[in-house]
């Protein structure tokens, strides 16, 4: 069966923009905390209340919208989203910035529940990590140009002009989505606020192999972004870089990312359960070898490129997982959780990132990442073995 090659490229460009969205504060972290008064902790918090919001809102808005057609809830999401990014570019302050981000979230969260099942229900099972590598690549995209670019844009006319951009681009992406992809059946999606369905996911053979995965994804995520979020202070105030090298720092990254995630999408069919363990390795090794060799300009450059690309991989293989492991009555309500415990990481890792800045220093981040990811890797060895898969239909 042939890959639905523009379909898949519409929701990879619909996750770019939701992304992008969601990590441009960390590129633009310097100009954001110097133009507002804040400190560097305080713009970090911006990513904390983005993911929060996600935790908090992600399985109430579900409940609400779990009637409405796919494809018509998608382009009202990305609507939302590019009210956020305006609402961000024009703020005049701290506390109007906050609510954007809050709005920016409640529509993340839905969105990503929305967006895998839809990738999955466009192709055959036997293609279910291909496509869900494709669609998901708009993550790395993100990383690559997304907020790169808007590092540079941000740099040179100003870090609301990057979320202006931003609204309009995803007003471009809404016209594609709306004339060009294709609405898939609305399965009979449960609702996570209900006692009965949670009554009956608490029964469903999958349910703790989910909740494990889930846990493991809040782990990876937490560790990754407790050093992940302070990256441009790190680079500028521990590895010695130039506050302009910043852009080509993260654009370096990003392309390494990507590198991650062609290889995930060839690699993750064909070792469903080897695969995540080697990359969570390689990802330890990687920042393990940034923080002994920070004081090393070239070597940190090697390590942060092998420690994206290890990375790049890795959400992609959880959603395949996901998907493998979630029976099709659980599977609805399972990318909700993910999309929870995704949020739960990236919030809970620019939460702990901030308070490591306040109290120790830079270069603790890099420890705790460690710790986090030693731990994520047990779960993943320990629990593999229990992993059954679940045909997609």
């Amino acid at each position: 069966m042939r890959l639905p090659w523009s379909s898949l490229l519409l929701l990879s460009a619909a996750i770019f923009v939701a992304v992008t969205s969601e990590f441009l504060p960390i590129g633009l972290l310097p100009q954001m905390a110097n133009e507002l008064g804040v400190t560097e902790a305080q713009i970090g918090m911006l990513v904390t209340v983005f993911a929060g919001t996600v935790v908090v809102a992600t399985a109430p808005l579900v409940h609400v919208t779990r009637a409405l057609p796919r494809k018509s809830l998608l382009l009202v999401l990305l609507a939302v989203f590019a009210l956020a990014n305006l609402l961000a570019a024009i703020a005049p302050g701290y506390a109007v910035l906050l609510v954007s981000r809050v709005l920016g979230g409640a529509a993340h969260g839905v969105f990503w529940a929305v967006v895998s099942p839809y990738a999955a229900r466009l192709v055959a099972p036997e293609r279910l990590a291909s496509a869900v590598a494709i669609a998901t690549s708009g993550a790395t995209l993100a990383s690559i140009a997304g907020v790169p670019l808007g590092t540079l844009l941000g740099v040179a006319v100003g870090w609301r002009s990057s979320f202006a951009v931003i609204a309009v681009v995803v007003v471009v992406i809404a016209l594609a989505v709306a004339i060009v992809l294709p609405p898939v059946e609305r399965r009979s999606a449960p609702d996570p606020a209900a006692p009965v369905v949670r009554a009956r996911a608490f029964r469903d053979a999958t349910f703790w192999p989910v909740i494990v995965l889930c846990v493991t994804v809040a782990l990876v995520t937490l560790g990754h972004a407790t050093f992940y979020t302070y990256i441009a202070p790190w680079v500028i105030g521990v590895a010695g870089f130039a506050p302009a090298s910043v852009a080509g720092v993260l654009l370096l990254f990003g392309a390494a990312g990507a590198v991650g995630v062609a290889a995930a999408g060839v690699l993750g069919d064909r070792f469903p359960r080897g695969l995540l363990p080697v990359l969570l390795v390689g990802v330890i090794v990687s920042v393990t070898a940034v923080s002994a060799f920070a004081a090393v300009p070239p070597a940190v450059i090697v390590f942060l490129v092998l420690w994206s690309a290890f990375l790049g991989g890795v959400p992609i293989i959880f959603q395949a997982r996901l998907l493998r492991t979630a029976s099709e009555s659980l599977r609805d309500i399972g990318s909700a959780w993910l999309t929870v415990a995704f949020n739960v990481g990236i919030g809970g890792g620019a939460l702990a990132g901030g308070l490591v800045l306040e109290t120790w220093s830079l270069a603790a981040l890099p420890l705790v990442t460690t710790a986090c990811l030693v731990v994520a890797l047990v779960m993943v060895l320990v629990s593999i073995p229990t992993r059954r898969r679940v045909a997609v239909t």
